[in-house]
């Protein structure tokens, strides 16, 4: 069974523009990524998916792997379903290229065992502690799912509704997914439906047409960096550990 890890790393983000290369603790964000995911001998390979030059300065001066996609892409899936197009395998599992703080135990709970040809999506989720990030909208929370991880909703407001007691456990997308090719054809070759236009997640669009999401809990710290608070926050966790270490 062959898997390829795949970073996808967009140079025009909304709010962080240049993303992927903002410095943390001296080294570009996508280099803290792809350091701790390269470390992990099981997957066939590890291929940065980026869309600018600026990107591939730093992809080559740091000795990344990496794979020029077009500037057009509407999300990240898009851009590594173009990756699948150029490279052949079993599974592509997608660590985003914003989550410089991921562990590899966020990783392998959603490594698939077999394979499938139907299409497949596995995802990694974590329960929510802090009240402020469980009502932040900028988070992608995975809020409803039955007892063996099958997603039933996912959104940006905090749900189910705690109308009938307090004893709720609020659950967050984290940024590790695994697809196989017929899961990734399926999503470009759909359109993108009500769901996923009022919530503006790319994963709605397999929900709205009955493709199932399955995610497994991880034990994880790992935030997305979005905002600039974001980025202080890695900033100031990752030279904690250095002056630790």
């Amino acid at each position: 069974m062959k898997i390829i890890l795949i970073i996808p790393a967009r140079y025009q983000s909304t709010r962080l523009p240049g993303k992927p290369i903002l410095d943390i603790c001296g080294k570009p964000m996508l280099w803290w990524v792809y350091d701790r995911v390269s470390k992990i001998e099981f997957f066939d390979d590890f291929i940065c998916a980026i869309d600018d030059e600026r990107i591939q300065k730093v992809c080559e001066e740091h000795h990344m792997r990496y794979v020029m996609t077009r500037k057009d892409h509407p999300d990240h899936i898009s851009r590594v379903h173009e990756v699948s197009e150029k490279i052949a395998a079993d599974y592509y599992l997608c660590v985003n290229g914003d989550e410089p703080l991921i562990s590899a135990d966020c990783i392998m709970p959603v490594v698939p065992e077999e394979i499938h040809l139907e299409p497949y999506f596995a995802g990694a989720m974590r329960k929510l502690t802090d009240p402020a990030e469980t009502i932040d909208f900028a988070n992608i929370k995975l809020l409803v799912s039955d007892t063996t991880g099958r997603c039933l909703y996912m959104s940006r407001t905090p749900a189910p509704y705690p109308r009938g007691t307090l004893n709720v456990t609020y659950k967050k997308y984290v940024g590790v997914e695994c697809f196989n090719k017929s899961a990734l054809d399926f999503f470009v070759n759909t359109p993108m439906g009500s769901l996923e236009k009022a919530e503006d997640i790319d994963h709605l669009r397999f929900l709205e047409n009955g493709v199932e999401l399955h995610f497994n809990y991880v034990n994880s710290e790992s935030i997305s960096v979005d905002t600039i608070k974001d980025l202080e926050f890695v900033r100031k966790t990752l030279d904690k550990r250095k002056n630790t270490q």
